[in-house]
């Protein structure tokens, strides 16, 4: 091949890549468009958390939400997500609410980008970025829409399989140690996922080449082995809980892979799974066990119940990214079809048939995305908080003081309220508390009533307005507890607090 021709192949693909990475920025940005702030409840969580951390100068913080407890590195167990995150803001000046409402785009164009630079070694490069480009956020499974740790561990999965498959050098093994080490610090189920991916590579080089399997081997085990002396419990806890078989019941809501992705997708990666079978090759092969790799984790956690539940829930992510690469082998064999030479004889029109793969190709592109788009345009999203909630979370840092410590709120809202305040709260969803948030409505119910509650409890903030099982309908008690005095809309303080000061 002449440099004239490579250049020819890069200013295609470069052209053809913009807006594919465009689609990407697109498709994650869709559930912040009409939305400025966070949205799923761990985006608050880890807010909260890199803040805290941020505060106190050092990895080990006091937890954020209620004050009680110490956090380190052996209870935070995505420290490296609240520290990477902490740092940047810091160096970088951006506010909060844009980094989590643009970034996980822009993170996202990074995973697709190293999708493509891991897929053109084999043809089909912007193919299998297109398909990445597909893969949906959703509130049960998460995905790259939110800026979560699972959102930037994707990243490093084509990265790590670009250095295996093509390089055996110390260098490409450090490389691989180093991802498998940030991994580990932000978000392990990621790393475990990407050794479920490596496996069968490794295993499939013992034979020929038992040198590179175990250059692979030792860049992902070793992480393991330094850090084992801070989670040997857990690691062993986790080892136990593998023979346990877990209760379904609280995974059935996890959509299926197929319907989630997209049923032509789903075609694609068939179609490229038998025409990567047919090449043959060790990477070839690789990436088609890899993905069946997950798949039988997957199977072997809903069908029989045994494996970690964060593994089969995040493994879903990981699957559906496999499955995007392989689909760009299918879209690839579609592009390059060709009419039998008796056929174009007859047709006698040059244009089509030379190419009939090229014009099926688009149009199918077109069909992916005529279903697709609309499909993850009505993906439902809540909303913790709206524009009033944020505005009064915000007066309320502003303007009220470290001798009100401890506020009273909507459990719905209240892991918001604390990642923008900076202040305790009672209690909050998605930890084990249901009776403490029956205990916070009822007050509210109230009219706020209830003095005694709030100084057993140490609460000085009492906000009052609640979400009404919706995010678009709100309830606005008002107090009629004298103890409590207005300063803002919704906003009351606690006399002897006030009196305190």
């Amino acid at each position: 091949m002449t440099l004239l021709n490579v250049r020819r192949i890069l200013r295609f693909d470069f052209l053809i890549l913009l807006p594919i990475l465009g689609l990407a920025f697109y498709i994650a940005f869709i559930p912040h468009q009409n939305y400025p702030y966070p949205l799923h409840v761990d985006e608050w969580f880890h807010l909260a958390y890199s803040k805290a951390m941020l505060q106190s100068g050092s990895t080990t913080f006091i937890e954020p939400f209620f004050g009680q407890a110490m956090i380190g590195l052996g209870s935070n167990l995505e420290a490296g997500f609240h520290l990477f995150w902490s740092i940047f803001q810091q160096l970088s000046g951006i506010s909060w609410m844009t980094i989590f409402r643009y970034f996980p785009s822009i993170i996202f164009i990074i995973t697709v980008l190293s999708v493509y630079i891991l897929a053109q070694r084999e043809g089909f490069g912007w193919e299998a970025a297109f398909f990445a480009c597909l893969i949906p956020t959703t509130m049960g499974i998460l995905g790259p829409g939110f800026l979560v740790p699972i959102s930037i561990g994707m990243l490093f999965t084509p990265l790590s399989l670009f250095l295996a498959f093509n390089f055996r050098t110390v260098w490409a093994y450090l490389l691989i140690f180093i991802f498998i080490c940030f991994l580990l610090s932000i978000h392990a189920p990621s790393a475990i996922c990407l050794i479920i991916v490596l496996t069968p590579y490794i295993l499939l080089n013992l034979k020929g080449n038992f040198k590179h399997s175990l250059g692979i081997t030792l860049a992902l085990i070793l992480p393991f082995l330094v850090i084992s002396p801070w989670i040997f419990n857990m690691l062993l806890s986790t080892a136990k809980s593998l023979l346990t078989p877990k209760p379904l019941t609280e995974y059935v809501y996890l959509p299926p892979i197929i319907r989630t992705y997209g049923y032509l997708p789903s075609l694609f990666c068939l179609l490229g799974t038998f025409l990567l079978a047919t090449r043959g090759n060790k990477q070839n092969y690789g990436l088609i066990l890899g993905l069946l790799a997950l798949l039988l984790m997957l199977v072997t956690f809903f069908t029989f119940h045994y494996g970690v539940p964060i593994i089969y829930e995040r493994g879903l992510m990981y699957t559906m990214l496999m499955v995007s690469i392989v689909a760009g082998a299918g879209l690839m064999r579609v592009k390059n079809l060709r009419l039998p030479a008796k056929l174009s004889a007859w047709l006698k029109v040059p244009l089509i048939t030379k190419n009939v793969g090229r014009f099926l190709c688009l149009a199918l592109i077109g069909i992916t995305l005529a279903i697709t788009i609309p499909s993850r345009l009505d993906t439902p999203y809540y909303h913790m908080i709206d524009r009033k909630d944020y505005q009064a979370f915000v007066w309320i840092k502003d303007n009220i003081n470290e001798n009100y410590e401890k506020a009273i709120l909507d459990p719905w809202k209240a892991t918001a309220f604390t990642a923008i305040t900076d202040k305790n709260i009672y209690t909050r969803i998605h930890v084990i508390t249901k009776a403490k948030d029956k205990e916070a409505y009822a007050f509210f119910e109230s009219g706020s009533s209830n003095t005694t509650f709030l100084r057993e409890n140490g609460i000085s903030i009492v906000y009052t307005r609640v979400s009404g099982g919706s995010e678009d309908f709100n309830i606005e008690y008002k107090s009629r507890n004298p103890d409590l005095v207005k300063v803002a809309e919704n906003t009351y303080l606690l006399k002897e607090a006030e009196k305190e000061e």
